[in-house]
């Protein structure tokens, strides 16, 4: 296991699950991502700069994809969330719906390799 497999497997259910659903849709967009820290978070690496982190929070969960033009991106699509500059918070209730996962890893992928 790697740092992010580590930090996950540190939380309980059902925030594990929602977070682990966020990192399997981006290893399967970045099948060769590596693991490491930024910022502090265990976050999925792409070419040695961070393509996102899935963490938990107190009080809810976060997407971090180390941008704020990716979040500003797929704003209109994430009502209701509470978003930041370079963050995107949810809960297991509700979470970020997948094909918006998708494409903030695309996103962040474009950014990284351009």
């Amino acid at each position: 296991m790697g740092i992010v497999d580590d930090a996950l497997a540190k939380l309980g259910e059902p925030d594990r699950g929602c977070l682990q659903h966020v990192v399997d849709i981006a290893r399967s967009l970045v099948p060769d991502a590596t693991e490491g820290m930024s910022y502090g978070m265990p976050a999925l690496k792409l070419d040695g700069k961070p393509v996102v982190a899935a963490v938990a929070a107190a009080k809810h969960l976060s997407i971090f994809p180390f941008s704020g033009a990716v979040v500003e991106a797929v704003a209109d699509r994430l009502e209701g969330y509470s978003l930041s500059k370079g963050t995107i918070r949810f809960t297991a209730g509700h979470p970020v719906p997948d094909d918006v996962v998708e494409d903030i890893v695309r996103l962040r992928i474009a950014e990284i390799r351009k």
